[in-house]
C-alpha cells in the first residue's frame, strides 16, 4: 500500500534530495517520490518562487553554488529531523536556571523550540531565533545589539562583539556553516564569524550543535579549531570512518539519535 505524503513533506524531500546530488531531473524526482510529474513540476515552480532552487528545462538545481552557503529558505526545510534530534540532544544536556547564548541559523532555531518550555535565560544571536522564542512563559530573553544582516537575520557588528565580551554565560551552543577535522569550524559571512569567535570567550562551555550533511566542508573563515568546543552534537550520519576521525581530532562526540 503506497504512502502519501504532505505538500510540505515532499517540498523537503526535493530539497534533500537536491542538496544531496545538486540538480535532478522532473522524471527522477517524481519517481524518487512516486508522484506524478505534473505534481512535481508544480513544487518546483512553489519553491522557485521562494528562492530555493532554480528550475531548467526538465529539472531543477538549488540557488546556491557550491561554493556558498544555501539561504535560509532551503537550509529550514533540509536535514530537519536530523537538527531536531541535535536539538533534543542538547537540550538534555542544559539544566534549569542556565543563561546560554544560542547561536542562529535553522539548527538554532530547532534549539530554541526544544527548550522552550525550560526555566533558562537565553541570549540568541538571531532575530529568527529570538522569534522563536516569543511565546515561550519560562525563558527570558536578553537580546543584544547590534545588525540584522539581511535574510539571515542574525546578529552581529561591534556592538554585539562588545556586548558579549561584558557579559559571562554558563554555555554557547555554537552552529556553523561547515566542519572538518583539519580545518575545524567555518563560516560563511566573516561578520557572523566574528561573533562567534566572541562568543567562544564568554562562555564556560561551548556546545557545537552541527548536522552530518556540514561535515567534510570547508567555508570562507574560521571559527575556532576542532578541538575547542567541550563536546560536539552531531546526528547518526556519519560514517563510521569519519566518526573516527572526528572522535580522534575533537574533546568529545556525542551523537544524537
Amino acid at each position: 500500500m503506497s504512502v502519501t505524503i504532505s505538500k510540505d513533506e515532499r517540498h523537503q524531500a526535493i530539497l534533500e534530495i537536491l542538496q544531496r546530488l545538486g540538480s535532478s531531473s522532473v522524471t527522477e524526482l517524481g519517481a524518487s517520490l512516486g508522484v506524478a510529474e505534473m505534481t512535481i513540476r508544480r513544487d518546483l515552480e512553489t519553491l522557485e518562487g521562494r528562492g530555493v532552487l532554480r528550475r531548467f528545462h526538465g529539472g531543477a538545481k538549488l540557488s546556491a553554488g557550491s561554493s556558498y552557503e544555501p539561504p535560509f529558505g532551503v537550509r529550514e526545510h533540509t536535514n530537519v529531523a536530523q537538527k531536531r534530534a541535535i536539538a533534543e540532544a542538547v537540550a538534555g544536556t542544559i539544566e534549569d536556571g542556565e543563561t546560554i547564548l544560542l547561536d542562529g541559523g535553522s539548527t538554532g532555531i530547532q534549539i530554541a523550540e526544544a527548550l522552550a518550555d525550560r526555566m533558562v535565560t537565553i541570549c540568541p544571536l538571531s532575530l529568527r531565533v529570538a522569534w522563536a522564542l516569543n511565546r515561550s512563559t519560562s525563558v527570558t530573553l536578553m537580546l543584544p545589539p547590534g545588525r540584522a544582516r539581511p535574510g539571515e537575520l542574525s546578529i552581529s557588528g561591534p556592538d554585539t562583539t562588545d556586548y558579549l565580551k561584558r557579559h559571562h554565560f554558563d554555555r554557547f551552543l555554537l552552529t556553523a556553516s561547515a566542519f572538518s577535522p583539519l580545518e575545524g569550524f567555518t563560516e560563511w559571512n566573516t561578520d557572523d564569524a566574528g561573533v562567534k569567535r566572541a562568543a567562544l570567550d564568554s562562555a564556560g562551555e561551548v556546545i557545537a550543535c552541527v548536522d552530518s550533511s556540514k561535515f567534510g566542508r570547508v567555508g570562507f573563515v574560521e571559527i575556532c579549531g576542532i578541538d575547542v568546543p567541550d563536546l560536539i552534537v552531531v546526528d547518526g550520519g556519519l560514517d563510521e570512518t569519519s566518526i573516527e576521525a572526528l572522535t580522534a581530532s575533537s574533546r568529545r562526540v556525542r551523537l544524537a539519535a
